[in-house]
């Protein structure tokens, strides 16, 4: 990765970092998935592949104070059923990663992007009353939560997009608000820190990049307060739909780039 590029920005283009790094923050302690807005600003003002060596380590800091906020509602069983199979996704994420160019990443972000708002759209028709989290002991629940570990690990490795997947799973498991939060923040964190060897290798991430990324770290904090002090306050419906609009919105700019 040719990190050079990142030195360049312009005010503007810093400014919608920020924002994105701001919002990363805000999704992780408000509204899990959110942050597929904040990847396709990063891939719109960087280049794509090295838009998610830099976004990762803005990702673990949204992690780390979501941990902080919500460590005592994870539901730790769920977590160890999903991680075998997310790092199978990881693994194949890494080896899509090491034979593709920039325009195959760039058009495979916008590609999972649609995806990722088409099944939050699907999410949103279908979500039932809350109920306890299920067990996935039986045949089906097992399938289900190797499947969703599986895509969930190659998005999140491909292009830091897992939240929408791993938020449809636990809302169709019956999470209620603070579980679902706890034990996304738990699985995000182990993830997003699983991936930093397999990034490095790739050259996604350096000195240079982390240097950005100290830049944007601080606009994480704000937003993750925000966050926690929106999340018992916040329309849900009709923030999932402006996510959903601004996530098209981004694909689309990608797709055509």
């Amino acid at each position: 990765m040719d990190t050079m590029t990142l030195w360049y920005l312009t005010g503007w283009e810093f400014a919608a970092l920020a924002f994105a790094a701001l919002l990363v923050g805000f999704s992780k302690t408000a509204v899990s998935g959110a942050n597929t807005v904040s990847l396709a600003i990063f891939a719109a003002v960087l280049p794509a592949r090295a838009s998610t060596g830099v976004l990762l380590p803005v990702l673990i800091a949204g992690d780390l104070l979501a941990v902080l906020t919500y460590r005592r509602h994870a539901h730790w069983p769920t977590l160890w059923r999903l991680f075998p199979a997310v790092a199978a996704g990881v693994v194949l994420g890494t080896v899509f990663l090491m034979r593709a160019d920039d325009g195959t990443v760039r058009t495979s972000i916008g590609v999972i992007l649609l995806f990722m708002a088409g099944v939050t759209v699907w999410r949103r028709r279908t979500e039932g009353a809350p109920r306890e989290p299920e067990e996935t002991t039986t045949r089906t629940g097992r399938i289900k939560a190797r499947s969703y570990g599986v895509l969930g690990g190659f998005t999140t490795m491909v292009a830091n997009a897992g939240g929408p997947v791993m938020s449809m799973y636990l809302l169709s498991a019956g999470f209620r608000k603070l579980g679902f939060l706890g034990t996304s923040a738990f699985f995000f964190l182990i993830v997003n820190v699983s991936k930093l060897p397999f990034s490095a290798g790739l050259g996604l991430i350096d000195g240079r990049s982390l240097l950005l990324d100290a830049a944007l770290v601080v606009f994480v904090v704000p937003g993750a307060f925000l966050g926690a002090w929106a999340v018992n306050r916040i329309d849900q419906r009709l923030f999932e739909r402006l996510v959903i609009a601004a996530t098209v919105v981004g694909a689309v700019q990608l797709l055509v780039r």
